[in-house]
């Protein structure tokens, strides 16, 4: 009888081994997935800090892995693990109310005949627009195609990375894709999404005009809700394609981009 107990025993403690290795293992593979994310989207040369969050989230992974395998979590403290547990719930839910904002607006089409839409800038580069930049114009080009009394601001400054301001690319490219200059107004001061929208806002009556706000699908919520905070009656989203294997850490980004707004009253 002691011979079968000790059996199952040692069992137990096998499948209990089992749990460990698989926990400490995930943790560890996430940690490894998520630095090699993170130069990936370092790669890209954006001019944009965000990427080094991989890094981080990497370096929380491999702690994790590491409590797993050496049991750690047990010799925490109960107010520890409560607060631990009180951000992990905090931070789940951030993340999917942001999330549900940008996705309800992820395939937004705007509506016909608007008087202007604005073009969101992003980075340029000496050979053109970036490729997420031209996602943007490709769209403005489409609607301004089927809707030919539209006229379009493209707004974007100069970054410290980029020949020109981004306006000026961002027009050069839409005139050699067919546009008539003279429907394209330039707004080049702007240096982030909340300038963009109160710079074009002196082009147009934002009182009056019907307001088309273009830029990346994952961008639109944010972009119509600043035009909104901003005295635009009457404006809509349009959103442009992005790369999914970017769409990570722009959703990440951008979700970060909301809770600073709506901290700093902009949303």
């Amino acid at each position: 009888m002691k011979k079968d107990n000790k059996n199952t025993n040692n069992k137990l403690k096998a499948k209990k081994s089992i749990k460990k290795n698989y926990s400490y293992l995930l943790f560890a593979a996430a940690s490894v997935l998520s630095g090699m994310y993170g130069i990936v989207v370092f790669m890209v040369h954006s001019g944009t800090a965000f990427f080094l969050i991989w890094f981080v989230i990497a370096a929380v992974f491999a702690l994790l892995s590491f409590m797993a395998y050496k049991h750690a979590w047990k010799k925490v403290k109960k107010p520890i693990k409560v607060i631990c547990v009180v951000f992990l719930v905090l931070g789940i839910l951030f993340e999917a109310v942001t999330q549900g904002m940008i996705i309800s607006q992820f395939n937004a089409k705007g509506v016909p005949d608007l008087d202007y839409i604005i073009v969101l800038g992003s980075q340029v580069k000496k050979n053109g627009p970036s490729v997420v930049t031209v996602w943007r114009l490709k769209a403005a080009i489409e609607y301004m195609e089927n809707n030919p009394d539209t006229k379009a601001i493209v707004s974007g400054g100069q970054g410290y990375n980029e020949p020109a301001p981004e306006a000026v690319i961002m027009k050069q490219y839409m005139v050699e894709n067919g546009i008539d200059p003279d429907r394209i107004l330039t707004e080049e001061k702007s240096t982030n999404t909340a300038e963009n929208i109160a710079f074009s806002a002196k082009l147009l009556d934002k009182e009056h005009a019907s307001v088309g706000i273009v830029t990346s699908n994952y961008h639109v919520f944010r972009g119509v809700a600043l035009a909104k905070h901003y005295g635009y009656k009457n404006v809509c989203g349009i959103a442009g394609m992005s790369a999914p294997r970017y769409l990570p850490n722009n959703m990440l980004r951008e979700s970060c981009g909301i809770a600073k707004d709506f901290v700093f009253g902009n949303i």
